[in-house]
């Protein structure tokens, strides 16, 4: 079992920037792929961004790569999502997801999730 938290998020015009955090509960941190997801109203969530254990890999969804990244600090049990040049668009819940395994994209693999935290881009 691994509990998430996630904080960070509020309200930023377009063309600024947001960081998130996401802090894990327990010593197993590294046996965990990480990943933020996403959902605005009336939409399903969607990926955002994951990271593998070790955190040598990343990858991210079509609507926001070159402007978000992600990293992790193991030690800190602690996984991060920089958010740049932010649009309207990118407004949602912002939900942090862990996986026992390898790093995945889709909702479905993954057990773990944090509360969500809102991120609304004024324009």
């Amino acid at each position: 079992q691994v509990l998430l938290v996630e904080s960070g998020g509020g309200l930023v015009q377009a063309g600024g920037s947001l960081s998130l955090s996401c802090a894990a509960s327990g010593r197993t941190f590294a046996r965990y792929a990480m990943a933020w997801f996403r959902q605005a109203p009336g939409k399903e969530r969607e990926f955002v961004a994951g990271i593998t254990r070790g955190g040598s890999g990343t990858f991210f969804g079509d609507a926001v790569k070159g402007r978000f990244t992600i990293s992790r600090d193991n030690a800190k049990s602690t996984v991060y999502l920089q958010m740049n040049t932010l649009k309207p668009e990118d407004t949602a819940v912002y939900y942090c997801a862990a996986r026992d395994g390898m790093a995945a994209t889709e909702r479905n693999d993954y057990s773990f999730w944090g509360q969500g935290t809102q991120v609304t881009v004024s324009s």
